[in-house]
């Protein structure tokens, strides 16, 4: 019985004892390690700011009779109505894995509620093509906004299924999400 409370002391000792620090890391002693001395710092610029850049115009309704109608992905530009058949779309309902069609091929998106700028972090894996520079998505009525690192719009998804979104890239590309 003694042997056994014996061996539990000695193997808390040597446990708090692995604890302390006795070299820094590359061999030396952290005795011979010198503190970090300050240094200074530049001085403060002020100066006013250049006016914000408009931002481009989306093409007027009619324009372009052939173009197919999709919404607007110009970043800071008005979006385009959503289409008739598009569903309500809950945020907390998008979280998790998405299997991604995008162009022909197949890759995957995950969706987490962690905020990043404006949106929440995401990101895709074996997307190819605009899709793998997504960092970000946003919900903004019944639209779903894709954006890259930068915060930049690189897709529109809106909700046609429970479990299916559809929509574009900015570069014209047809994706859908499913699970």
């Amino acid at each position: 019985m003694q042997l056994r409370y014996v061996a539990t002391i000695a193997a808390i000792g040597l446990s708090l004892a692995g604890c302390q620090r006795t070299t820094d890391g590359f061999g030396g002693s952290s005795s011979s390690l010198a503190p970090l001395q300050a240094q200074p710092v530049g001085g403060v610029q002020s100066g006013a700011l250049p006016p914000p850049a408009s931002p481009q115009m989306p093409p007027q309704p009619g324009q372009f009779p052939n173009a197919p109608q999709t919404a607007s992905l110009t970043p800071g530009a008005a979006s385009a109505a959503p289409p008739a058949t598009a569903q309500d779309v809950k945020k907390e309902g998008m979280v998790g894995s998405w299997r991604v069609s995008n162009g022909g091929s197949n890759c995957d998106m995950f969706l987490t509620l962690t905020n990043l700028g404006s949106g929440s972090r995401g990101g895709t894996r074996g997307c190819s093509g605009t899709l793998s520079t997504m960092g970000s998505w946003e919900v903004s009525g019944r639209q779903v906004s894709l954006k890259d690192r930068n915060g930049n719009v690189i897709g529109t998804l809106y909700k046609t299924a429970d479990n299916r979104y559809e929509g574009s890239t900015s570069d014209g590309q047809t994706v859908s999400l499913s699970r």
